[in-house]
């Protein structure tokens, strides 16, 4: 193929969303038989038919279902530009695509990025969560602006970035106010036998979590891990067990979950990085970001 005729293919669309040629046409304000006319030229060009006859109208074929997949596609991202370009006035919104590590807290994440809608320019967030080395890998390739952690670029990564410390937290133990009730004692030797929600493998936090429990001789019983905080705090509503929050927002988690404080571990820290190619940064959205999260939430 020589190369794709837009008009034609968007001709083929028509055609499929009004359900035949002739509704298409009036769309269109062309004949029918320009409209067969293309057709004919869009399949001669793709080397397949895309339309077939049945009963008095047409159907897709196989082919045809797939090259309606991607025409969808193009002629919708077609109609998200013109939206973008006639209806803000103030300019294009700015693209700030950021990598969320899975064991970063949502209510962390939010707090983070929502100061970066203060820029004066419009601003259009996308964000992206997973691992932190595959979230690494699209920041090398530029397909993210930052990347927030709860920890610092691992040692084996061959990504060049760099580490900006946003804050860190001390740890406050929470869970349902009937378990709580059901825990005697003082902190933190309430916790032995308790039944436990532990972060998964893959969070920083975890090894310095367990090293503090063994050194206050605490075996906890643990019920369930997780690698994502979101499922570990449905999990911690439904009454399943305790779990460590950061204490910056352990009023806000327990208020929203319905929530209690166990106790508090001052002894413990839980740190949260920006990551990012740029050593000194200058993205408005990500200086703000970082700005805001020294000055005020880890303040």
């Amino acid at each position: 193929m020589s190369g794709l005729n837009y008009k034609h293919l968007y001709y083929f669309w028509m055609v499929v969303k009004h359900g035949g040629v002739l509704r298409a046409g009036e769309q269109l304000h062309v004949t029918p038989q320009a409209i067969s006319g293309q057709l004919k030229l869009l399949e001669e060009a793709m080397g397949t038919a895309l339309l077939r006859k049945r009963g008095r109208g047409l159907e897709l074929t196989e082919s045809g279902r797939l090259a309606l997949s991607y025409a969808d596609e193009i002629f919708h991202l077609g109609e998200e530009l013109q939206d973008v370009l006639q209806n803000h006035p103030d300019g294009i919104p700015q693209q700030f695509r950021v990598g969320i590590g899975d064991m970063v807290p949502k209510t962390v994440a939010y707090h983070l990025l929502q100061p970066a809608f203060h820029s004066p320019q419009a601003l259009r967030l996308i964000c992206r969560e997973g691992q932190l080395i595959q979230l690494l890998g699209d920041l090398a390739t530029h397909q993210l602006d930052l990347v927030i952690a709860d920890r610092p670029l691992p040692p084996e990564s061959n990504v060049r970035a760099f580490n900006h410390l946003l804050g860190e937290s001390s740890l406050c133990i929470v869970g349902m106010p009937s378990l709580c009730a059901q825990l005697s004692g003082d902190f933190p030797h309430n916790l032995q036998q308790a039944p436990f929600l532990m972060p998964g493998a893959d969070a920083a936090i975890r090894p310095r979590l367990q090293g503090w429990l063994e050194r206050h001789r605490l075996r906890v019983r643990v019920v369930a891990e997780f690698d994502d905080g979101a499922l570990l705090k449905a999990f911690g509503k439904a009454g399943m067990g305790c779990f460590a929050v950061p204490t910056i927002l352990a009023d806000e988690i327990c208020h929203e979950y319905q929530l209690a404080i166990l106790g508090r571990i001052d002894e413990l820290t839980e740190q949260f990085y920006a990551i990012s190619v740029e050593r000194r940064l200058t993205h408005p959205a990500v200086l703000a970001v970082t700005q805001q999260a020294r000055a005020s939430l880890f303040a």
